[in-house]
């Protein structure tokens, strides 16, 4: 009963410190520094935004976008870039195909244009393969990586170079917004609107842990060659370029769209594969050079969010042993309620997509057993860095 005890009160709090506390932490926290920078600009009435630069001042860019069976999106994603705002001369984009099966690499070869570049691998490596080998050709200091769905707002790129005239900026991450299905709408976007508001106030507080593959730049001189079986580039690469000295910035002004998975079958399969190479790089982030807050959001928002679904399992099972007690048994009924929710929501989804929140205890749920089969594939997988798109 003793052990019961320790091991419910020790996940109670750890749960309670990841989805409550920390927020409440992280917000008290920000707004003082934000009443700090009000304060100091009442003072000093210096501007605290990052102004665009002019046109001589703008630096040259390599965007890269790898691929793999991206025919449907690519023809969309090449007209995009043309219609970027940015000097032509000062862009280079570059497609690089990983093995692609369908119409990918015929769309690529019959573009046509000053500054765009294709690199056709014969065979399928994984993301990190390409992407070294695109960086490895890129003519420009600054990198702007990029995913073939993905759509840039015509000025993301002004605003993601921007930062870069400060030397110590390694890293700028640019904020995506996602098309919805009626399903994604009522679960991954009401979760992605709460974890926006995390990583927002994360970046004021200089904590920014990750990009979005989907549109951050990086100074090349911060690349470190990724190791085949990187799986969570968009992570490894900003802890690299910590380690290397450099900051890690958020502009929420650089946007871009993407594609949301269109159900939550779609992105329990994109978390699992998300969890494998969470943990097979949970030893490199451990030694990382983290400091100060960012050491305490990468234990709060990463850390701790990869063994929810442990820690969720041992807080039923204690409660179970504890039942004698009210508080106990309390919290023991909650469980079950939360779990008869989200069957509920798998079992009904079709007939629930249209009632606003009936589907989060479906999506929660569904995500920790996905981080949870992500972890046996972990301990059972090979080392590969192959990825595929989700539907």
């Amino acid at each position: 009963m003793r052990l019961a005890e320790c091991t419910f009160w020790a996940s109670l709090l750890l749960i309670g410190h990841t989805y409550f506390f920390y927020p409440v932490v992280l917000f008290i926290v920000y707004s003082l520094s934000q009443v700090r920078r009000d304060f100091q600009y009442l003072i000093g009435r210096r501007n605290r935004r990052t102004s665009s630069l002019p046109l001589p001042q703008l630096p040259t860019v390599t965007v890269i976008v790898p691929a793999y069976d991206e025919q449907a999106c690519l023809p969309k994603k090449i007209l995009n870039l043309r219609q970027i705002d940015y000097p032509p001369k000062k862009l280079e984009i570059i497609f690089v195909s990983d093995g692609s099966t369908d119409g990918t690499n015929e769309i690529l070869s019959s573009v046509v244009q000053a500054g765009i570049r294709t690199i056709l691998l014969p065979n399928r490596k994984g993301k990190a393969n390409a992407l070294n080998i695109a960086v490895s050709q890129a003519h420009h200091e600054i990198l702007i990586f990029s995913d073939a769905s993905t759509l840039f707002a015509t000025d993301s790129v002004r605003n993601l170079t921007r930062h870069f005239s400060n030397p110590r900026i390694g890293v700028v991450c640019g904020a995506v917004e996602f098309e919805r299905t009626l399903e994604s709408h009522q679960t991954e976007g009401i979760y992605w609107k709460y974890e926006s508001m995390l990583r927002l106030m994360e970046a004021r507080l200089g904590a920014t842990l990750t990009a979005s593959g989907a549109i951050f730049a990086l100074r090349r001189s911060a690349y470190r060659p990724l190791l085949p079986s990187t799986v969570i580039e968009d992570f490894v690469i900003p802890v690299n370029a910590r380690n290397a000295g450099f900051k890690v910035h958020y502009d929420p002004e650089a946007t871009a769209t993407d594609i949301a998975a269109s159900s939550v079958g779609g992105e329990f399969t994109r978390r699992v594969r998300l969890a494998v190479g969470s943990f097979r790089a949970l030893n490199g982030f451990l030694k990382s050079g983290l400091g100060g807050f960012a050491w305490l959001a990468f234990i709060s928002h990463k850390l701790l969010r990869w063994v929810l679904p442990f820690l969720l399992m041992s807080l039923l099972t204690s409660s179970a042993f504890l039942l004698d007690g009210f508080f106990y048994r309390a919290v023991f009924l909650c469980q079950l309620l939360f779990l008869a929710w989200a069957c509920m929501g798998f079992v009904f989804r079709n007939q629930m997509r249209g009632v606003r929140y009936a589907l989060v205890g479906y999506f929660l749920l569904a995500m920790n057993l996905a981080f949870l089969v992500g972890f046996f594939r972990f301990l059972l997988s090979r080392e590969e860095g192959i990825w595929q798109r989700v539907s």
